[in-house]
């Protein structure tokens, strides 16, 4: 662990609260998470509702940044060119990568300050009186205690996923969000994706009947990536992988769980998950042990297994499926699939959609993406490809979240979304290490989602803001 870690850790006192716990597993011990059910079985009384909840307009989105590795670089540049956005701060632990964002900025009109080198750094730039929006692109244990901090500090969150890892986590950010009415909208960029977009937009015209199965997925292959020395500062990403379970759940499952208006007409029950064995992350340390004492520790670990599947009851009778292998050699794919009782369509390995037996021929297929484009596609898509973020989702979905800002919209995405979707992966855990016996699923709602009104994807009372490039 580096110096500059171990110093935030120690003074910021997150370290002593058990969140950033030592990447061996959400629980730190078997007690722990013998003590999951309890947490589960919580009964929330809803302080405010949060689903449908619009803040007051922002004519400028005042933004600050915290996290300027791998991710938050693209972020930066791409909310650059949104109308209405000011970037006031940048901050990292590391001073030289917030110097070189801040010089990507010379040419724009954003003259942000820079916070580094410090575990107080982040602190100092939240509690600025000038500050809409923070902008969290950090390793996972730190999302939650930035996102409650800024809450706290009256700012909207923008968090990257998974939101928490912990169910105590899912709960602090409910809470806080509730209490201080700010909006804490994980940024799950796969829900904008252009399939997904399309087929939601289809799901809410009744094409595809009643949804009643649909299956998301993260399969990766990172098992080089997450053993490179420069990739992930002090391998934190490495040593997530030391759980066994499904780690990385929200980019499959929030594009389906809007489909099937979870959170918003119906809701998780329950799930079981079931891991494979690990077949490569051991191995591949312990071979690159044998000529780098740098991974020694890391041969010792035990990680978790290539494959886990997670199976997902809803209270209206409806199933989900949801993998994550981030290890075996085999094509990119996040799944969407989704099974109606009218038709049926999946995006990998290619874009189809089918009211039967046989896939419907290509000039039909031309005919429904034409019919079933979204607005905020139609407003933005070409731009947002062209400015880019895997595809143009990035782009998407950052300008949508500074639209619905500025024009006083609800997000698309809401705090129980954040908490649920990630409370799949700490749940997933129990599991695997119980046989894959089921654990219900807590409802972070409070009962609301009974009435929740489903994600608006028109852009009515919005899409006002322009694109600069």
């Amino acid at each position: 662990m580096s110096n500059k870690r171990r110093e935030f850790l120690k003074i910021s006192g997150l370290a002593g609260l058990g969140i950033f716990g030592t990447g061996m597993s959400n629980f730190s011990s078997a007690e722990e998470m013998e003590k999951l059910p309890e947490l589960v079985r919580k009964k929330h009384i809803q302080h405010f509702n949060m689903s449908g909840f619009t803040a007051p307009k922002l004519e400028k989105v005042r933004v600050g940044f915290i996290g300027l590795g791998m991710r938050g670089p693209g972020a930066v540049s791409r909310m650059s060119k949104i109308e209405g956005v000011e970037i006031v701060g940048l901050c990292d632990l590391v001073p030289e990568k917030v110097d070189k964002v801040a010089k990507s900025l010379e040419s724009t009109k954003h003259k942000p300050t820079k916070y580094s080198g410090s575990a107080y750094a982040w602190k100092k730039m939240v509690d600025r009186d000038d500050i809409d929006l923070i902008y969290i692109v950090t390793p996972w244990d730190w999302h939650t205690p930035m996102a409650v901090y800024a809450m706290e500090s009256g700012k909207h969150v923008g968090v990257e996923v998974p939101a928490a890892k912990t169910l105590e986590e899912c709960w602090q950010l409910v809470e806080t969000s509730e209490r201080t009415q700010k909006h804490c909208m994980m940024l799950e960029n796969c829900c904008y994706d252009f399939f997904e977009l399309m087929t939601l937009n289809m799901a809410r015209d009744g094409f595809f009947g009643d949804i009643l199965h649909a299956e998301g997925a993260y399969i990766h292959d990172l098992l080089d990536l997450n053993f490179a020395k420069n990739a992930y500062e002090d391998m934190w990403r490495l040593r997530e992988n030391y759980r066994d379970g499904n780690l990385y759940t929200t980019h499959g499952l929030g594009p389906i769980a809007q489909l099937m208006d979870i959170n918003r007409g119906d809701q998780m029950d329950y799930l079981s998950s079931l891991s494979s064995a690990d077949f490569h992350m051991a191995a591949k340390a312990k071979e690159l042990a044998e000529t780098d004492s740098f991974f020694a520790s890391y041969a010792e670990k035990k990680y978790g297994g290539n494959m886990n599947t997670t199976i997902i009851r809803t209270k209206h009778g409806r199933s989900m499926m949801i993998q994550h292998d981030v290890t075996s050699p085999r094509p990119y794919s996040r799944l969407h699939a989704l099974s109606g009782t009218k038709a049926f369509a999946q995006k990998y390995p290619v874009e189809r959609v089918s009211k039967g037996h046989s896939w419907i021929k290509e000039d039909e297929m031309k005919v429904l993406k034409e019919k079933y484009t979204p607005e905020i596609v139609k407003k933005v898509g070409e731009l947002a490809k062209q400015i880019g973020g895997h595809g143009g989702m990035d782009f998407m979905m950052e300008w949508r979240l500074v639209d619905c800002l500025r024009n006083g919209l609800p997000l698309d995405q809401d705090v129980y979304d954040a908490a649920l979707w990630s409370a799949v992966s700490p749940l997933s855990e129990w599991s695997v290490a119980h046989r894959s016996n089921s654990i219900d699923v807590p409802d972070f709602t409070g009962g609301a989602w009974k009435t929740n009104k489903p994600v608006d994807i028109t852009l009515n009372g919005g899409g006002t803001t322009k694109v600069i490039i």
